[in-house]
């Protein structure tokens, strides 16, 4: 099609699911900061005022996880068991094992530690080789967040979601059809009031103006009500977000989670390692548009099989393409944690606002090919 709608969403800091996301990555690095040898898979639930954390951790760090989690709860700004949750007074259960040996058999001797799909891409719409969906619903939600916490809109409480739809016409963002954003509010806070500030304070400082017309749609709290939200709305799980985590709909998914897993999970890494290498075969004018996909078998080192996609805007075959990843990059689980330096504490970074397209990621480094 050359001309389509696409739609991507983003959520807060403050989402429930995202909130579980952040405590799973800070209890990783936590782990990494005192021994790069941890292996991580920790998962989180938040329901009411409740925090469950289970998993399995295998490392020589000690620290006291209650307090971190309370610490991380504060920080996103939960202070209310009435409205969402309270960092204070919330119950806090932990359930953590140990990794499982025969996983660790294969990751041992440095094959994967599952089977698995993982894909990664990258486009030319943006700065940042990302969807402009995506790039603009993650731009709301993190400009959302700057101004309850500077309190320029000091009646915003911490839960919120975005959602950006863009007009293409042969196959270029042309603008944008309409806008929704969502976001938890304190109590009798009139709708005329929220629009406004929203407008003037969010969307006029990160939509393009070039990009809006007088057709384009502003839906803000469309139900006229968001009081109650965080885990006291609606639970939380870790990994529950990998569509707004990645390109928000506009490349496919492998399926796997990334949050609360150390670097020796492909589902995690791999797909790190897909975004660099098709962010440069864009980046250095190998195609406008770039989807790869690696699959691999648990305990095997190199990958199974590569498939690189260009959606016909290369002028190289796929089958080139593929060789060059082959001579370039080292696919093997070791060979991404070492070339992408994936033992460093640097999880939390990514947790929020989509794991790709931030400058200051390992991954997203351009390099010449």
């Amino acid at each position: 099609m050359k001309n389509y709608f696409f739609t991507s969403e983003s959520v807060t800091e403050g989402h429930p699911d995202k909130l579980c996301d952040y405590i799973s990555d800070s209890i990783l690095d936590e782990c990494l900061k005192q021994d790069q040898n941890s292996r991580v898979a920790v998962e989180t639930f938040a329901a009411n005022n409740n925090i469950i954390i289970a998993g399995q951790i295998t490392s020589n760090a000690k620290f006291d996880i209650e307090k971190m989690v309370r610490e991380k709860i504060k920080e996103i700004g939960f202070d209310n068991e009435n409205t969402d949750m309270d960092y204070r007074t919330c119950k806090i259960h932990t359930d953590i094992t140990k990794q499982s040996p025969d996983i660790a058999l294969g990751v041992d001797i440095g094959g994967a530690g599952d089977q698995g799909i993982m894909f990664g891409f990258a486009c030319d719409e943006t700065e940042n080789y990302m969807p402009y969906a995506i790039d603009m619903a993650h731009k709301l939600s993190k400009k959302l967040t700057e101004v309850r916490k500077t309190k320029q809109i000091p009646y915003l409480r911490p839960d919120g979601k975005t959602q950006v739809t863009v007009e293409y016409e042969e196959e270029k963002p042309k603008r944008i059809e309409n806008i929704l954003i969502s976001t938890q509010t304190l109590d009798n806070i009139a709708n005329e009031q929220l629009r406004k500030d929203i407008i003037e304070k969010v969307i006029n400082n990160v939509i393009p103006i070039n990009m809006m017309d007088e057709q384009t749609k502003i839906y803000i709290n469309p139900t006229g009500r968001f009081v109650i939200g965080g885990p006291l709305g609606d639970t939380g799980l870790t990994g529950r977000k990998i569509i707004v985590d990645t390109y928000g709909g506009y490349a496919r998914h492998g399926g796997g989670a990334f949050s609360g897993k150390d670097a020796s999970k492909v589902d995690r890494s791999a797909a790190y390692m897909l975004r660099h290498i098709a962010k440069n075969l864009v980046a250095n004018g190998y195609a406008k548009k770039c989807e790869i996909q690696v699959s691999y078998g648990i305990g095997i080192k190199e990958p199974l099989s590569i498939y690189v996609n260009t959606f016909g805007t290369s002028q190289k075959s796929e089958e080139e393409l593929v060789e060059l990843i082959k001579e370039k990059f080292n696919l093997t689980p070791d060979g991404i944690i070492n070339y992408l330096r994936l033992k460093e504490p640097i999880y939390t970074k990514t947790t929020n606002y989509g794991h790709f397209g931030k400058s200051d990621l390992p991954w997203e480094k351009i390099i010449e090919m």
